[in-house]
């Protein structure tokens, strides 16, 4: 499958991302009350939503950012989880926000925590995504913040990418299969 812009179709306008982004930092915002917040953002993916959303933050809030790959080819997941780079500080007693751009087979999403809970003890572990694709799960893990469910297309923009390209999309496109 190859994509050009041309084929792209809007699944979700820069509007409905912002006005979406919005929503879920004045959920974080009730939900921390103030408290303070490392934000871990999963690049490369996450870059967009990730600064959008903290800009909506009102806590203190420290920013980390790790690399993650789990794509063998342009458009399918490999199955498993690379942890390209990982370096994070000490997160022991620190609330917790971990920020994605998709969940789909939820298999980076489970890595993630369960690296969490393995190398710290956390106050608080929160898993955002602005993506949920239910549908293609294989894993038993729902994330606590979305922005959006999407059924089983395969979506460029927005930090989400085709071979690299598209991720400075403003909106969240796809191609009809």
């Amino acid at each position: 499958m190859e994509i050009k812009i041309e084929d792209l179709k809007v699944l979700f306008s820069e509007e409905q991302l912002q006005k979406r982004i919005k929503e879920l930092a004045q959920e974080m915002n009730e939900f921390y009350k103030g408290e303070e917040v490392v934000a871990i953002c999963v690049l490369k993916g996450a870059v967009m939503f990730a600064v959008d959303l903290v800009k909506h933050l009102e806590m203190p809030l420290k920013m980390e950012f790790i690399r993650l790959s789990s794509y063998g080819s342009s458009t399918s997941t490999s199955g498993k989880v690379n942890a390209v780079d990982i370096k994070l500080p000490n997160l022991n007693g620190k609330n917790v926000l971990i920020i994605e751009d998709i969940v789909d087979t939820g298999l980076t999403a489970k890595f993630l925590i369960d690296f969490m809970g393995v190398n710290f003890n956390v106050k608080s572990l929160k898993f955002c995504s602005l993506l949920d694709k239910k549908i293609t799960r294989k894993v038993d893990i729902e994330p606590d913040y979305y922005g959006f469910e999407v059924d089983d297309k395969f979506v460029v923009g927005y930090g989400l990418d085709y071979d690299g390209y598209y991720r400075n999309l403003r909106y969240i496109g796809y191609k009809e299969l």
